[in-house]
């Protein structure tokens, strides 16, 4: 432990929270996928506490954020809870999983899903008309509460296997499957995140994979700073946010492809 205090850059890390946080209110994600190489690539970070410790601070960031999409009436009661009810669990089998699967192979295909996702979203999103109306919030559990079983058991399971929260692969799933508008889709991944980031949280840190300096100081930044991202999201105009949902996550997947080829 003293050796990993000793070569982990603690100021960097603090800059790495407030980042990640703001991304996560925006974007309605836990910001794992992003805090893990940061903190190997920019802080020293040992890669076992690198890939876990951001996930305590997803709880507060994105419990910080979910204030305020609270205040816009967003949320799906019916999606959230079916969603937690399989998520919660699945993400507790990911977490014991880890142990015995290489997550390098797991983490390359999961990167690819999400660019090609994020391509698939940027496309439609381009073809709709610039001067669409924003989108109300919809009941998108009416008639797909078997995907969203199905769907909530998957996320869960490879969020236990990663270390993250899910926020990415919950909120394409609610726009691209469920056709909710993006701001609704944010507000209930977020939320979702939150939700599944604790028992994530609670196996990895039985597991040992936790250093709680890093996590309380990712914790610290990202309260604040998630807030403001997500007050951010809220006053964007649902067409821009849109693309720039799009394209953050052909960022992040190819981000996350380059660096687990290149550790």
């Amino acid at each position: 432990m003293i050796t990993l205090l000793q070569q982990t850059d603690y100021l960097v890390v603090l800059i790495i929270g407030v980042i990640v946080g703001y991304l996560s209110g925006l974007l309605g994600k836990g910001g794992s996928a992003v805090s893990t190489p940061a903190l190997q690539i920019f802080a020293g970070v040992n890669p076992f506490y690198a890939l876990a410790s951001p996930l305590p601070a997803a709880i507060t960031s994105t419990i910080s954020a979910t204030t305020v999409y609270s205040r816009q009436k967003l949320f799906n009661r019916h999606v959230i809870l079916t969603g937690a009810l399989f998520g919660v669990p699945a993400t507790l089998a990911g977490a014991w999983m880890s142990k015995f699967l290489p997550g390098k192979t797991l983490m390359i295909l999961t990167a690819l899903f999400i660019v090609s996702i994020g391509g698939s979203l940027l496309f439609s999103f381009l073809r709709k008309k610039e001067h669409a109306e924003e989108g109300h919030p919809v009941d998108a559990a009416e008639g797909h509460h078997g995907l969203i079983v199905i769907a909530s058991l998957g996320i869960g399971l490879l969020s236990g296997l990663l270390a993250n929260a899910g926020g990415v692969l919950f909120s394409s799933f609610f726009i691209k499957k469920l056709h909710m508008p993006i701001k609704q889709a944010l507000a209930c991944s977020i939320l979702l995140s939150a939700l599944l980031s604790v028992p994530g949280a609670l196996a990895h840190w039985w597991l040992g994979h936790i250093d709680w300096n890093i996590a309380l100081l990712l914790s610290l930044t990202a309260i604040p700073s998630s807030y403001l991202g997500a007050k951010t999201a809220i006053k964007m105009k649902s067409p821009l946010l849109e693309k720039l949902f799009a394209c953050t996550l052909i960022l992040f997947g190819l981000y996350d492809i380059i660096y687990t080829l290149w550790k």
